[in-house]
C-alpha cells in the first residue's frame, strides 16, 4: 500500500479542517514546499495535494505553490480541488502534477469527465467525498442523491482506474478510518482505492494494509504526531 501524506492549501499555507468545515481550520506550515521535501526525507514516494480554495471556488489560487512543490520535492503528486474543466487539468498537468483528481466535476458534468479521461487516462482519478452514505460535492459544501456505490459502478463502467474515497464523518476527526467502508468498496469494484479521512494510527495503516487496497492519505494525524510518517510508510511496505 502506498502512503500518500496530505497538504492542504489554503492562502498559499498548509492547513487541515475538521470534517470539512472552513471555520474550524487550523494552520500548519507557512512554507508548504519545505513540509513536502520533509515528507521526501522521511522516505514518502507520493503526495496528495488539495486546493481548498479550489475546491469551494473552482478556481487555482494556489497554483504558483503547488508548482514550487512539484518542482523541489520530487515526489509522485496528485492534486484535487476545484478542477472542473479542460484548462484546469491541463494547467496542472503542465506544471508537472502527475494526477489531477475530479469531484464535483466527474459527477456534474460527465461530459469533461470523460474528454478528460479519453485524453490523459490514468492520470484523472476521481474523488469520491460521502456524507452518510451520499457523494457530497462542492468541497463538502452540498451533499447529492448519489449514493456511493451507483457512484463507483458509473465510475469503473467509463474506465476510471484510481478512486480517492473519503468518509467525511472521519476526516480530521483522529477516531480511526472506516476499515469496513474500504474493504465493501475494493471488494465490489476492480479500481485502485485510496482511503482518505481519519487514517489516525498505525493500527489504522496496517488494517487498511491488509484490506490489499492501493492507499492512504494521513493528514492530520502526521502534523499532530499521532503517526510517524516514516514507520507508517514501512508498515505499508
Amino acid at each position: 500500500m502506498l502512503i500518500f501524506p496530505a497538504i492542504d492549501l489554503y492562502e498559499k499555507k498548509a492547513v487541515r479542517l475538521l470534517r470539512g468545515d472552513y471555520a474550524q481550520m487550523t494552520v500548519y506550515s507557512e512554507d508548504p514546499p519545505s513540509l513536502a521535501r520533509d515528507f521526501a526525507a522521511k522516505g514518502a514516494k507520493c503526495l496528495h495535494l488539495v486546493d481548498l480554495e479550489g475546491a469551494r471556488d473552482g478556481t487555482t489560487p494556489n497554483l504558483e505553490i503547488v508548482r514550487k512543490i512539484v518542482a523541489t520535492s520530487g515526489l509522485f503528486t496528485e492534486v484535487g480541488g476545484g478542477i472542473r474543466d479542460m484548462d484546469t487539468v491541463e494547467k496542472y498537468l503542465s506544471s508537472g502534477i502527475d494526477r489531477v483528481i475530479l469531484g464535483t466535476a466527474a459527477l456534474n458534468n460527465r461530459d469533461f469527465l470523460l474528454r478528460a479521461l479519453d485524453k490523459y487516462g490514468e492520470k484523472i482519478a476521481v474523488g469520491i467525498d460521502l456524507r452518510d452514505g451520499k457523494v457530497a460535492i462542492k468541497g463538502w459544501t452540498e451533499v447529492s442523491e448519489k449514493t456511493g456505490d451507483d457512484f463507483c459502478s458509473e465510475m469503473q463502467q467509463i474506465g476510471v482506474k484510481t478512486i480517492i474515497c473519503t468518509d467525511i464523518s472521519k476526516d480530521g476527526a483522529m477516531q480511526g478510518a472506516n476499515h469496513e467502508l474500504y474493504r465493501e468498496l475494493s471488494a465490489k469494484f476492480d479500481m485502485n482505492f485510496v482511503a482518505s479521512g481519519g487514517v489516525s494510527s498505525i493500527e489504522d495503516v496496517r488494517k487498511l494494509t491488509s484490506l490489499g487496497i492501493y492507499g492512504a492519505i494521513i493528514g492530520k494525524a502526521y502534523y499532530t504526531g499521532a503517526i510517524d510518517l516514516a514507520e507508517a510508510i514501512e508498515v505499508a511496505k
